[in-house]
């Protein structure tokens, strides 16, 4: 799919503004850690340089 000015456009106003973009970001970790949680599912975090698995009722989100 060819990228159109239109599209460009919206893609240089997204990356203009860094906040929207860490907000957005942060939205989606959000919802994937709930649906970790509510699905029962494990995630893993790096924690001092070592992958760490956290069991979905440790899931904080906070």
């Amino acid at each position: 799919m060819a990228v159109t000015e239109k599209h460009r456009d919206k893609i240089t106003e997204a990356f203009a503004n860094p906040a929207t973009i860490t907000e957005a970001l942060a939205q989606g970790v959000r919802d994937a850690l709930i649906k970790h949680k509510q699905a029962g599912n494990s995630i893993v975090v790096w924690r001092d340089g070592k992958a760490v698995w956290i069991k979905p009722e440790d899931i904080t989100l906070g």
